[in-house]
């Protein structure tokens, strides 16, 4: 839309200057293709499995301090920036990988930042203050309209187009199937989406949501938690929904934002994919989405400032034990030696298997931690012709989740090598078998698990690659199976100890997204305040 004769942001981004555009197109002619290369990344599960041996030096530094945090995903800097905001500068951050972030990381190559992990993050919900708070604080919040309506940088919004399916044999816009459905198909696709709109609403006596983010504040009738015991593709058969092409985009739903399919996660989970976002914060952008090239990763550089001079990375905390204080052991796997970190109160920000882990007689507790594999692959410049490729584009009855095209959001588009980055959850009954399996798999076989899956879309795509990135994440997400949000062992594993250790991580709610992990960190830092 066109104002006062200035140009929209549609208008700016179709208008881009011949001069910018050819400088890197001549560079890109002189330059001799490139061999295919493949190379593996992910996490230090290596260091992290010194857990099971615990075989580390004596401590030979000693360290005191207020509150400790250990763990620098997104939980870990939300309770950070509280600590920080509210004051109270005496504390430390240990971060066993060599960066912040977690699952909000990213990677960068000579043509483009991209994700390791999460991509996006929708808009929040009215309700959701603190969330808009941080969006406020981060610039992509600027202000409120006379009627409420929230004004937002759109330059930090998806571009369009903003998603594809590649749906019999050819694309189409969104990810709902569309072309050619039968009208049974459509009636039952138009039955579902309404009951969801009724959920979405849908309240409780105490005028708690059924379905709320975080899901902390669901409500916890009887008739809401019967459907966390349920499995979702049993509630969709009560409910009589069969259709090929729903039960497809339903899997697909629960597989991008759960890592399992319909045969796995419970039914309030995935109710909850639809009804927990409430689409009530702006009527002009419902349908949009936060992204950047590296993803959430954006969101992480922002809150790392509040662990400036108060973190120390590559620190692996192996024992804590509780008495007048609490003593911790880290192992600095830099300087290779242990240091005993003496702290008022403890904040472990960090999946509850690491947990059991470091706390001698911690029990065990049944959580689910699905594998997940990130391909980052280099293309020509002339991959897709003169088809333009979405932000996110989907392929129908794909065992993956779809690619990212990670340059889709910058605004000085050039003519030069393309980067996408292909996602796949490993969804089975068996999460330890599948992790070891991905653990070991070499560069040749993952390089064909991907290919089989993206050559469905494009056939030839493999004659245009120069690079592939394959980053595997072995515990990339909690999956909320039966019982997993609202089951005893989850309350148990989020009671503090002692009031002194105090646990906040996003397998805590039971639903891997920013929004959970960032409200455990405000959430248990107030506690602890």
């Amino acid at each position: 839309m066109k104002s006062g004769g200035k140009f929209s942001r549609k208008d700016f981004l179709k208008t881009v200057m011949l001069g910018v555009l050819m400088l890197p197109f001549l560079q890109y002619c002189g330059k001799k293709v490139k061999s295919l290369l493949l190379k593996i990344t992910g996490t230090n599960h290596v260091l992290g499995h010194k857990l099971w041996a615990k075989d580390f030096p004596q401590f030979s530094e000693v360290i005191h301090i207020k509150y400790l945090v250990v763990g620098g995903g997104i939980s870990g800097l939300s309770a950070c920036r509280f600590f920080s905001q509210h004051g109270e500068n005496d504390y430390l951050l240990l971060e066993m990988e060599d960066h912040l972030g977690g699952n909000s990381s990213n990677g960068q190559n000579s043509f483009s930042k991209f994700p390791l992990g999460a991509h996006y993050l929708p808009l929040p919900n009215k309700e959701n203050t603190e969330i808009i708070d941080f969006l406020a604080e981060f610039g992509i919040c600027q202000g409120t309209e006379e009627n409420g309506e929230p004004v937002l940088d759109e330059y930090q919004m998806t571009f369009p187009q903003q998603e594809r399916l590649f749906y019999k044999n050819s694309w189409q816009n969104d990810i709902v199937p569309q072309k050619g459905i039968s009208a049974e198909v459509q009636q039952e696709l138009d039955r579902f989406f309404k009951m969801m709109d009724g959920f979405r609403q849908k309240k409780d006596i105490h005028g708690n949501y059924w379905f709320a983010i975080p899901v902390h504040d669901s409500s916890r009738e009887d008739e809401v938690l019967a459907l966390e015991k349920m499995l979702f593709k049993d509630w969709l058969q009560e409910y009589d929904f069969k259709s090929e092409e729903l039960l497809w985009l339903l899997d697909y739903s629960c597989r991008d934002d759960y890592g399992l399919g319909i045969d796995y996660v419970s039914a309030w989970a995935g109710i909850h994919y639809f009804a927990g976002r409430k689409n009530n914060w702006s009527k002009k952008y419902k349908d949009q989405v936060f992204t950047w090239p590296e993803g959430n990763a954006k969101l992480t550089h922002y809150l790392s400032k509040y662990t400036k001079d108060k973190i120390l990375t590559k620190n692996l905390v192996f024992d804590i034990e509780i008495n007048d204080k609490v003593e911790v052991l880290s192992f600095d796997n830099v300087q290779k030696k242990t240091r005993k970190i003496i702290a008022d109160k403890v904040l472990l920000a960090t999946p509850q298997f690491v947990n059991e882990r470091i706390f001698k007689n911690r029990k065990a507790s049944p959580f689910h931690y699905v594998p997940w594999l990130l391909t980052t692959i280099t293309l020509k410049n002339d991959f897709g012709g003169d088809e333009e490729l979405a932000w996110d584009n989907v392929i129908y009855g794909s065992s993956g989740l779809g690619y990212i095209f990670d340059q889709h959001q910058n605004i000085s588009q050039v003519i030069g090598e393309k980067v996408i980055t292909y996602y796949k959850s490993f969804s089975t009954n068996d999460c330890k078998k599948a992790r070891k399996k991905l653990y070991s798999m070499k560069e040749s076989e993952l390089k064909n698990l991907v290919l089989e899956d993206l050559k469905k879309a494009h056939p030839l795509i493999e004659d245009f690659i120069l690079e592939m990135q394959f980053h595997k994440i072995g515990h990339a997400m909690i999956a909320p199976v039966l019982d997993q949000i609202f089951g005893e062992h989850t309350k148990a594993a989020k009671e503090p100890i002692e009031g002194k250790v105090f646990f906040a991580h996003s397998d805590l709610s039971g639903i891997s997204i920013f929004e959970e992990a960032f409200y455990q960190g405000i959430r248990t830092a107030q506690q602890m305040f």
